[in-house]
């Protein structure tokens, strides 16, 4: 095997692909990308078992042919080569030894054979679709700080990507739930999507899917069956096997009679719950939210490190309520809105608490309160 690729090309190819790479592996084999040269293209292939990544590379190829070499120590080399270098790489099979030119540098590389890298089997895809990255962008972007991290539910590890009825038909959906907020996203139905069986989408596999999504003209076909998902542009696929197990009922935590409404400055609201909630404790985080006529007070209590006041602006006309929230939560959920304003739907201090961006309905997000 031998052909030279153009450096920067490489490195986003190589990047992509150690990524994956899982950097503890009992099995060798799994640390390495395979790289494979043909016609005007190369492959880079990585895997973990679970996510499969394959990026294609325009290179000139004088020999064709296929070797597995370490990702990681591959795109380092390339990260510290000069921008704008030619780089050369070449395989004979009889040295078992990958060399990488560019310019003056020489480097030599150990390979393990192509024939032990495993590819992940492929899968009759039920559904198939193609939508727009922005839209892909928005409905994971703005659902992953929900995703769980308790390994015992390891249902909730994940984005449940599904077809749901909302007022205006059907749609395409996402919903990530910890236990302690949600965020459910919605985005008109892609042609081809209806029928789509609901598949929870892992959160390693969401953050590789990130990286696909920069591209605004970016048009990705999806392709779901039962056990895997696939994500595909013209230069990379990227396989996941999806989680096994079912999503919970999250409809039943969405509160439908929260009539306390209060309205206020996204990102005026984030700045003063970030202030005051610097001298909260690190076990509890609590910061505590009392409401009054067209007045918000934010505080904190915390007997060991010190308090906290602050007083913003907002629109409120119902009658007085104190209600308190772990503070990362409402920083969290207070990051995502992307207008102005803030639309927060109340019920008592006991009950979940409702957010929304203005009056928009398509992204709305549950907070459970704490006591303080």
């Amino acid at each position: 095997m031998k052909f030279s690729i153009e450096r920067g090309v490489l490195l986003k190819a190589v990047a992509q692909a150690q990524s994956v790479v899982e950097r503890r592996n009992t099995i060798p084999i799994l640390a390495n990308v395979l790289i494979e040269a043909e016609g005007d293209e190369v492959h880079f292939r990585a895997t973990d078992l679970d996510i499969e990544v394959v990026d294609r590379a325009p290179a000139k190829v004088e020999r064709a042919g296929a070797t597995t070499v370490s990702a990681v120590t591959l795109n380092e080399i390339v990260r510290k080569l000069p921008d704008g270098a030619l780089v050369s790489l070449s395989e004979d099979g009889a040295s078992g030894r990958l060399a990488i030119e560019a310019g003056r540098s020489n480097f030599s590389l150990a390979t393990l054979p192509k024939q032990d890298f495993p590819v992940m089997a492929s899968s009759d895809y039920q559904t198939n679709f193609s939508c727009d990255a922005p839209t892909l962008r928005r409905l994971f972007d703005k659902s992953k700080f929900a995703i769980s991290t308790e390994e015992t539910r390891y249902y909730l590890n994940g984005v449940f990507m599904h077809v749901a009825d909302s007022d205006g038909g059907k749609v395409l959906r996402c919903v990530a739930t910890d236990g302690h907020r949600l965020a459910r996203i919605d985005a008109d139905l892609p042609e081809g999507a209806d029928g789509m069986a609901g598949v929870i989408v892992p959160r390693k596999t969401v953050g590789e899917l990130r990286k696909l999504l920069d591209d605004d003209d970016a048009k990705i076909a999806v392709s779901v069956s039962e056990t895997k998902v696939r994500f595909a542009t013209p230069d990379i696929t990227l396989t996941s096997k999806v989680i096994d197990g079912t999503f919970p009922d999250y409809t039943r935590v969405i509160p439908a009679g929260n009539t306390r409404k209060m309205e206020v400055d996204a990102a005026e609201f984030a700045k003063a719950v970030d202030r005051v909630a610097t001298v909260s404790s690190e076990r509890s985080r609590a910061v505590k939210l009392q409401l009054d006529e067209d007045r918000l007070i934010l505080s904190v209590n915390a007997p060991d490190s010190g308090a906290a006041e602050e007083e913003l602006a907002v629109a409120y006309g119902d009658e007085r309520l104190e209600i308190g929230f772990n503070a990362k939560y409402l920083l969290e959920i207070a990051s995502q809105v992307d207008r102005e304003n803030a639309v927060f739907l109340f019920n008592s201090s006991g009950d979940p608490t409702l957010m929304r961006e203005g009056n928009d309905t398509t992204a709305i997000y549950v907070v459970m309160p704490m006591r303080v």
